[in-house]
């Protein structure tokens, strides 16, 4: 069942490299009102358990340490038909592959630096989003 919720992490690079305010500019100006934001940074044990269902895949150590290794900015976005568009709205994890006008394909400078985090599915949308939002913290 479809929901009108996603979740997204604006990611370490992206933040390092000062793209908060374009990226949550495309968010909006997309249709998405920003339900739940923070600023924030992951531990190694956050990331581990964040990551866990890639924790067998070889990618998974490096994966971590990125996530780990500087602030991201967590939100929580409403907006109609809201995960799959917002995977639209992203593109695809390779910048090089993805779309013009994506937020990785202006952001991201490789697979690994791809700027943004966005929930596959209606379910990883909020299991994601309980992750980084205590129930106080979700509007």
């Amino acid at each position: 069942m479809a929901t009108n919720r996603t979740f997204t992490m604006i990611k370490p690079d992206a933040v390092r490299n000062g793209h908060i305010g374009g990226i949550l500019s495309m968010i909006t100006d997309a249709g998405y009102k920003i339900v739940s934001l923070k600023l924030t940074q992951l531990t190694v044990t956050d990331a581990q358990a964040f990551y866990a269902v890639h924790s067998e895949r070889p990618f998974y150590g490096e994966l971590v340490e990125f996530m780990s290794g500087g602030p991201i900015v967590a939100a929580i976005l409403e907006k109609e038909n809201a995960v799959e568009d917002f995977r639209k709205l992203i593109g695809a994890t390779n910048p090089a592959d993805a779309a013009e006008g994506t937020i990785r394909k202006k952001y991201a400078t490789s697979m690994g630096e791809n700027a943004v985090h966005g929930s596959d599915s209606d379910e990883n949308a909020a299991i994601e989003g309980a992750f980084h939002f205590a129930g106080r913290e979700q509007f």
